[in-house]
C-alpha cells in the first residue's frame, strides 16, 4: 500500500481553506483559540511522558485513518439531533444549545471563538466535517486540569478515538510545544524509524498541506482539519 502520495482533493482544500484563515473574519480569534489548544496540547505531552505512544511515523497515522473513520461515525446522529431546521449546518444558536446539552460550561466568547474558528468557509454555519473538528477540540480544552466540566461527548470508543488522534498530533510534535513545525515532520517521518523514512520532498508537502495560513507552524486546528479531510469525511455520511 503506498500512503506516501498526496491526496489529489487535498491540495486545493488547503489552498482554499488557508486564503479563509488568513483573511476570515477574525484572525484573533484563531489566534486565541489556537493558543489555548497549545496550552492543552503541551500539558497533554507532558501527560504522556511515561506511556508508549502507538505510533512509529507518518504512515502508521495514515494506516489508522479507516479506523478513525469508524471511530468517528456517531458523530453524525450528533450532528443532526441539533440541526434542529435540519439544513445541513450548525447554526451559533444551535450550537449553544448543543454545548449546554454537553455539558460544556464555557462563557459566550469562548462559543464565539470555537463557532468562528471550525466555519472555515464562512457560511455562518458548522457543517459535518467541521462539527467532528469542533467536538474533538471540546475534548481537548476539557480535558484533565481543566476548569470546564468534561463533556459527554459520546460514547467510550468515540473518546478513544479522540484521545488516539491527540496522540497522533503528540507524535509529530517532538519538541512538545504544542503546535508542529517543519523538523518537527521532517524528525517525526525519518528519525525514529529509518526503514519507514519518507522522502525529504513527501515530508515537505505534507507539512505544507498542513500548514494552511503559511505561518511556518500547524496549530492541532489545522491538523483536525487536515486529517477529516484525509480520512474521508468531507463528501461521504
Amino acid at each position: 500500500m503506498d500512503t506516501s502520495h498526496t491526496c489529489p482533493s487535498f491540495k486545493s482544500l488547503s489552498n482554499k481553506v488557508g486564503v479563509m484563515l488568513c483573511c476570515g473574519n477574525s484572525p484573533n480569534r484563531y489566534e486565541r483559540l489556537d493558543n489555548r489548544l497549545e496550552r492543552k496540547m503541551v500539558e497533554a505531552k507532558n501527560n504522556s511522558m511515561q506511556t508508549h505512544n502507538t505510533f512509529r511515523s507518518m504512515n502508521s497515522i495514515i494506516l489508522r485513518f479507516p479506523r478513525f473513520k469508524e471511530g468517528l461515525k456517531e458523530i453524525q446522529s450528533v450532528f443532526e439531533l441539533y440541526d434542529e431546521d435540519s439544513n445541513g449546518t450548525i447554526d451559533d444558536e444551535e450550537l449553544k444549545k448543543c454545548l449546554q446539552k454537553l455539558q460544556f460550561q464555557c462563557t459566550a466568547e469562548e462559543i464565539k471563538d470555537l463557532f468562528v474558528s471550525c466555519d472555515i468557509d464562512g457560511s455562518n454555519g458548522i457543517q459535518f466535517n467541521e462539527f467532528i473538528v469542533l467536538l474533538c477540540l471540546i475534548y481537548l480544552l476539557a480535558g484533565p486540569s481543566s476548569s470546564h466540566a468534561t463533556p459527554t461527548v459520546g460514547s467510550p470508543e468515540l473518546k478513544a478515538t479522540f484521545d488516539t488522534i491527540i496522540e497522533a498530533f503528540l507524535f509529530l510534535d517532538k519538541n512538545g510545544d504544542g503546535k508542529l513545525n517543519k523538523n518537527d515532520m521532517i524528525k517525526a517521518m525519518n528519525e525514529d524509524f529509518p526503514m519507514e523514512k519518507s522522502p525529504t520532498h513527501i515530508t515537505k508537502t505534507r507539512f505544507k498541506e498542513m500548514d494552511w495560513n503559511k505561518d511556518g507552524k500547524v496549530s492541532f486546528r489545522e491538523f483536525l482539519f487536515s486529517l477529516i479531510d484525509w480520512v474521508g469525511f468531507d463528501h461521504d455520511i
